[in-house]
């Protein structure tokens, strides 16, 4: 599961984008003050930061700034009332990653966190094979072996194993696999990745109802192990 930072003043605002993205299946932890979110943002690890630009304590553009001097690289998306192009630029050049201008929609905001986000998965390491128990993938060539025999899977199925091995031993969300192999353009549903892996456990799995790489998280999704 995702795990973002808010860090936002406002108590509107801030119940607003909890609500919204703990209904996304997101881990939130909100926070109202400035110097407050900049020492949660050093010392915890999350994989995106919601945050606001005037805010008590610490503003969000030295709570930029300062986390890029620290080395925290995790994705930045500020929001401000102020519309001056200065502002949206500063922003971006002490390392933000994207800006949204209040007022905003809440769906403009999570379709602007979900491309950040989707940038930053794209920065993982391409691989051109796996092997985890008795099965070998090569995702370049489209060839799979089980104990040395050959293994039928279809390009969906070699797309969502290549994401498990580039994620392994991670937790994934349903709803991240949808946006991320299959794409929210494709509209299919949680059901669909259900059903999917299912399937899928039959042809990698030597026990399909007692699975030791495609592992069910429940209430979540699933994780991948070799």
């Amino acid at each position: 599961m995702k795990k973002i930072l808010i860090i936002e003043d406002d108590p509107a605002i801030s119940k607003g984008l909890v609500d919204t993205l703990t209904h996304e299946n997101f881990e939130v932890k909100p926070v109202d003050d400035g110097e407050e979110g900049y020492k949660i943002a050093k010392s915890e690890k999350f994989d995106l930061i919601v945050l606001d630009l005037m805010l008590p304590g610490k503003n969000g553009m030295d709570i930029c700034k300062d986390l890029r001097k620290d080395g925290i690289n995790t994705p930045i998306v500020m929001l401000t009332s102020k519309q001056e192009e200065i502002d949206k630029v500063l922003g971006l050049e002490l390392g933000a990653d994207d800006y949204v201008t209040k007022p905003f929609s809440v769906r403009e905001l999570m379709a602007r966190i979900r491309a950040v986000l989707r940038r930053k998965s794209e920065l993982i390491p391409d691989i051109e094979e796996c092997t985890f128990g008795n099965v070998y993938i090569n995702f370049k060539s489209h060839n799979a072996t089980k104990a040395g025999k050959e293994l039928e899977l279809s390009a969906m199925e070699y797309k969502v194993l290549k994401y498990f091995c580039q994620h392994e031993n991670e937790v994934i969300d349903r709803l991240v696999l949808l946006d991320e192999v299959w794409g929210y353009d494709s509209y299919p549903s949680t059901r669909t990745v259900d059903n999917f892996i299912l399937s899928l456990r039959k042809k990698i799995e030597d026990d399909p109802s007692n699975p030791k790489h495609l592992i069910t998280v429940h209430g979540v999704g699933y994780k991948f192990t070799k």
